[in-house]
């Protein structure tokens, strides 16, 4: 019978380390390359060496698309933070600290620097520039020691009364957006946005619904994107929708791929979550239709572009190898309307010449069949005379 299995560590110098928390609390939302990007950082942290995002796309046999959805994915979870210069260029990757699930720290831990700016000494870190993302790509930055520490510990009694009395709704509505029962720690974040930040009931509805939408149900998000909000002056429901619309990379990068160069409006936004979250394309295949639109039409291209991939979608494409199967398709099926019109032209043209000649040959039978009388015309002569 199998019994329980002792695990030894032979660990030396040569090993990196795992925080529990993340095993426990990180590891099971996130996907395989994501969970890559994230241990060989740390990897690379504990060696203190360089990388770049050339090298991790390499390392693991990812587009370097791939890779900095990876790295975006980890600074909205709140474990590393990303630096850029001035020319929206990636300088930095910083791992943030998470030994305690209970005392979490926002702020940069000395000696956790995994990449550092390009000096003349040491080889380039990362040259990738973030495609079509605007200088303020972080737009929810981490957090310091400080500011941490300025969100008050509410007693169990103080939360009881806000769940009871107008924190009520928001409570209820909070449960229906993330699927759950809240923990005291979430009620204490949402009461601390509401009572501190200043937030109103329908702002914080859309921070709820803007968090859930980008699958982004972890409070300690949502709090550093209030704060984000609070320190940038944000307190109307149209300036978070804007806010939003400005620092979404896939939004951007779509409108610009459609050579639309204005700030997204709700309308627009609305087109470009359709074909990711309900349509379900990736970003490769949007844009591909995108290249498509472009090529084809000047005016009315977002509604171009969605017939395209409403198309698509209606034919079940996936991938650029479905695109291509689909065009194939396409280009075999308009050969043979083109040969089944050139048939159909050549026939008429042989039947109209056909009709002509028997025309024609009814014609002379007609006049061969006529019947010549023989007439006296001396005599037809006469008779009109005496008439």
């Amino acid at each position: 019978m199998m019994g329980r299995v002792s695990i030894s560590s032979g660990y030396g110098e040569d090993s990196t380390n795992v925080s529990n928390i993340f095993i426990d609390e990180y590891m099971s939302e996130a996907n395989d390359a994501q969970i890559k990007i994230y241990l060989f950082l740390l990897r690379m942290m504990s060696a203190n060496l360089p990388t770049s995002v050339p090298a991790l796309a390499d390392k693991f046999n990812h587009t370097e698309k791939d890779v900095l959805r990876a790295l975006k994915y980890w600074e909205n979870k709140g474990l590393i933070s990303l630096e850029y210069d001035g020319a929206q260029h990636l300088t930095g990757i910083h791992m943030e600290d998470i030994t305690s699930a209970n005392a979490r720290k926002y702020g940069r831990r000395r000696g956790d620097t995994v990449i550092t700016p390009v000096t003349a000494s040491a080889p380039q870190v990362v040259q990738q520039s973030m495609p079509g993302t605007p200088a303020s790509v972080t737009a929810i930055p981490t957090r310091n020691v400080a500011e941490v520490a300025s969100r008050p510990s509410y007693t169990a009694a103080q939360l009881r009364a806000f769940k009871q009395a107008e924190g009520a709704s928001l409570l209820a509505i909070a449960e229906q957006y993330f699927g759950r029962p809240l923990s005291s720690n979430e009620m204490s974040i949402i009461y601390y946005i509401r009572d501190e930040l200043k937030f109103s009931d329908e702002l914080l509805d859309y921070l709820m619904q803007y968090c859930v939408d980008n699958h982004k149900t972890d409070f300690r998000y949502m709090e550093k994107v209030a704060i984000n909000w609070s320190q940038n002056s944000i307190v109307t429901l149209e300036q978070a929708r804007t806010e939003t619309y400005k620092h979404d990379s896939d939004i951007l990068t779509v409108m610009k791929a459609l050579g639309m160069e204005n700030n997204p409006t709700d309308k627009e936004t609305s087109f470009i979550n359709r074909w990711r979250n309900e349509l379900g394309f990736s970003m490769e295949i949007i844009l591909e239709a995108c290249d498509r639109t472009v090529l084809a039409v000047q005016k009315n291209r977002l509604k171009y572009c969605d017939g395209i991939l409403q198309n698509w979608h209606k034919n079940k494409v996936v991938t650029r190898e479905d695109i291509a199967g689909l065009d194939a398709s396409h280009s075999a099926d308009l050969a043979k309307k083109t040969k089944s019109r050139a048939s159909v032209s050549s026939i008429d043209t042989k039947l109209r010449s056909g009709e002509s000649s028997i025309r024609l040959g009814d014609n002379r039978n007609r006049f061969n069949q006529f019947e010549h009388n023989n007439v006296d015309m001396d005599e037809l002569e006469k008779l009109l005379l005496d008439n």
